[in-house]
């Protein structure tokens, strides 16, 4: 696993954007585990999830695109933020976008903010985690409905490692129904095998009890 993975695996703790306990999912599972990227809540945690991210859409899709569109409200911060690394790390000035929930018919008018998109632009999307892939149904059409435009890519900061709506996982589903190649800094599967009956700032994370209840919830929900 790249070292960079780790880091931002001992970050999302750091953060307390992993947690692990019992929750619900925005698709209804009760699952042991939670992503919440609302954590992430200082300038210095953004700048470090910008520059994880940036990594993630370099080894992936390359620089070759013009547009990096985080969907309202989690994916505003988080456009801006790996926008802002791709310039510092790579030297490539990508435009940001993202969309209001309520159109605005006043001053900066219409329905995004941020750059708006062109004909002919290279789209990527940026979210922070996808279950059931049900997101991706709003964006799409937002995007699609600025023109001729060339939705590339979808990038998250965990593959969950799930099923979607059927057997395969919810990336393989965006993949296949959308014709969008999607990537992820870490999957749950790197998360476990990091720290897994590893001490970390003191204590074991994932413990074989945790790790057990995550065996169960991949029995029920993981890609057969």
């Amino acid at each position: 696993m790249e070292q960079y993975k780790k880091e931002f695996i001992e970050f999302m703790v750091d953060c307390q954007v992993l947690k692990f306990g019992d929750f619900v999912t925005k698709s209804g599972r009760k699952t042991p585990f939670f992503v919440n990227t609302g954590f992430y809540r200082t300038g210095a945690q953004l700048r470090r999830l910008g520059q994880y991210y940036a990594e993630a859409i370099s080894n992936t899709f390359g620089l070759d695109f013009d547009v990096l569109f985080g969907p309202a409200y989690k994916g505003i911060p988080l456009s801006v933020a790996a926008t802002i690394a791709i310039s510092e790390k790579f030297n490539k000035d990508i435009k940001y976008c993202s969309n209001r929930k309520e159109i605005k018919d006043h001053g900066d008018k219409g329905i995004l903010l941020g750059s708006p998109i062109s004909d002919g632009d290279k789209v990527v999307i940026i979210e922070d985690v996808t279950t059931a892939g049900t997101s991706i149904e709003e964006t799409l059409p937002i995007i699609k409905a600025q023109g001729n435009v060339n939705p590339i890519g979808l990038v998250v900061s965990v593959d969950r490692m799930e099923r979607g709506k059927g057997e395969k996982s919810a990336l393989s589903e965006i993949e296949e129904n959308y014709g969008l190649k999607t990537t992820a800094i870490v999957t749950m599967g790197e998360v476990v095998e990091h720290l897994y009956n590893k001490e970390y700032n003191g204590r074991i994370v994932i413990d074989d009890k945790l790790k057990a209840a995550i065996d169960d919830y991949y029995a029920l929900y993981g890609v057969k």
